[in-house]
Formats: structure tokens, C-alpha cells, sequence
């Protein structure tokens, strides 16, 4: 499934006192199965933004389509949609209500009108994809469990609609490492085992250069930077200008480069960072 943007505009309250605008001509495509990042500063117009991709919000100006659909269009179906793009809010486990874990993931699938046979299928595809065993955690209360479970189940929610594409906004706030680290390895698993295009929207440079092949940073409503992982997080004094970091290792092998180490700076993740040190290692040892 692919969104293509062009020159959006979103004005909360338009044509009152209270007019607020919190996108300014956004142009952006979002191809089948890319897994893209979305950064900026509270404010930025992230949470606007992606509450397009399935026509939750309107745009006031421009076109947002999906599949070559304007959402704008009266012949789109938003809420046929809406199910192929699953957009998990921040806290999706506030969401939770009936009294098991089975009955909660099953809930959209039956509001779609699927047959038992199917329901049950949905919900047991939707445990394994975010790593719940089915038979153990089927009857037990979401309200038992700890908070990167629950909201592994508020995923499996949304993931038992079967969507096309996976929207996450701040998917491992208020999580501990663990349930942080937790997470990133279920939607990581969702992207190789089914393919699912992903828009990741988070605070975390660490988890943006773990998780996703392209970013966009959002400033005042607008795109400031788009490009992939390394050409953004290398342009580190940009960045500090938009009031965000770099990846934690990034900022590691800069202050070795400072401190005369002969290392490249364009390292993201641990691995990358690993690499360049063995490579400096191994080239000192040839001297």
C-alpha cells in the first residue's frame, strides 16, 4: 500500500480566532514496504501528520491518496482504508477493555463481519506476529500482564484487521528498557516476516537508526529533513539547531574522533560502530 502527499495543509479551526496551522505544504510518498521514521520536537506536527495517512484528518488544502485514492473523494471507502492502515496511538493499552486477551485482539475482526473460523485464525496470526503464545495467553486478562505485553496486545489489536501498513506513534513511550527493546524486536519482526510497511513515529534517535530505512525530521509544521538514516543523523549541527540529538553511538564516535581516534563518524548502530572500531584496529595493527 502506498500514500502519496502533496502540498498538505491542516488548519485546526479554520476560519476562526482559534485557527491553528499545524501542517504547511507537506509533499511525500510513502512507497509499499518502506519503513520510515518521523522525528521533531513536541509540536512538530508528527501526531497531524500521520493522522492522514488514513483519513482520521482531512487535509484543509492539498491531496492525501492511497492506492491513487483521494481520501478527499466521496467514492473513497476511509474506513475499508482504515483497516488496511493501522495507526496505534500513543498508549494503545488505555484501549483494552474486555476481560481476556483473545476477546480484546478479537473485537475488530468481528466488527468487520469475518466468520468465527476467521476470527480465530486473525487472532491467533496477530499473537504469533507479535510474539504471544496463543494457548497461554489466550484466557488470561490483559489488565494481568506488564506494560510491554500489554500493549503487544494492543498491536495484535490492530494487527488482526490485517493491515497493509503499520502506523506507530510512540509505540514504546513510558516503557522500560526491557519493554522497549521488547517492542522494537516485534515490529522488527513484523516488517521481515510480513512485509508491512511502517511509519514510525518516536522521540528516540536510538530506535529510529535501529528500526527504519528512511527519515523525515518535522519543524513548525513542516518537512526540514528527509533522507536516509545516515544522511540525516550526519548532519549533526542541523539537528541541535531543530532541538534534537543523534543516536547515542553516533554521538560515542564523534567524541572519539575529537579525542584523535581515527574513526568515521557516519556509525548509527552498535554493529556499525563495532565494525569501524575492529577496521581502525585491525588497519593499526598492519602499521
Amino acid at each position: 500500500m502506498s500514500i502519496k502527499i502533496e502540498n498538505l495543509w491542516h488548519i485546526y479551526n479554520e476560519g476562526t480566532p482559534m485557527a491553528i496551522t499545524a501542517l504547511q505544504d507537506i509533499s511525500l510518498d510513502i512507497q509499499d514496504g518502506e519503513c520510515i521514521g518521523i522525528i521533531g520536537r513536541t509540536g512538530s506536527g508528527k501526531s497531524t501528520l500521520i493522522q492522514h495517512f488514513n483519513g482520521l484528518l482531512l487535509a484543509t488544502q492539498g491531496r492525501v491518496s492511497v492506492d491513487g485514492v483521494d481520501l478527499r473523494e466521496k467514492k473513497s471507502d476511509r474506513r475499508r482504508i482504515r483497516q488496511k492502515i493501522g495507526l496505534v496511538f500513543q498508549y494503545p493499552e488505555y484501549q483494552l477493555f474486555e476481560e481476556t486477551i483473545e476477546k480484546d485482539i478479537a473485537f475488530a475482526p468481528k466488527k468487520m463481519g469475518l466468520t468465527d473460523d476467521e476470527v480465530d485464525e486473525r487472532v491467533r496470526e496477530a499473537m504469533r506476529m507479535v510474539g504471544l503464545d496463543h494457548d497461554m495467553y489466550r484466557k488470561r486478562s490483559p489488565f494481568e500482564l506488564s506494560g510491554g505485553q500489554m500493549r503487544r496486545v494492543a498491536i495484535a489489536g490492530v494487527l488482526a484487521m490485517n493491515p497493509s501498513m503499520l502506523v506507530l506513534d510512540e509505540p514504546t513511550a513510558g516503557l522500560d528498557p526491557e519493554g522497549r527493546a521488547d517492542i522494537l524486536q516485534q515490529v522488527q519482526r513484523m516488517r521481515d516476516e510480513a512485509g508491512i510497511t511502517v511509519a514510525f513515529v518516536s522521540h528516540s534517535m536510538d530506535e529510529i537508526a535501529q528500526l527504519v530505512d528512511t527519515v523525515i525530521v518535522m519543524d513548525q509544521g513542516k518537512i526540514a529533513l528527509h533522507g536516509s538514516v545516515r544522511e540525516i543523523f550526519l548532519q549533526v549541527e542541523t539537528l541541535q539547531s531543530l532541538g534534537l540529538g543523534i543516536p547515542q553511538i553516533t554521538a560515542l564516535m564523534h567524541l572519539l574522533k575529537q579525542r584523535g581516534m581515527g574513526v568515521s563518524t557516519e556509525a548509527v548502530t552498535v554493529d556499525e560502530a563495532k565494525e569501524a572500531i575492529l577496521s581502525l584496529k585491525r588497519g593499526c595493527s598492519h602499521v
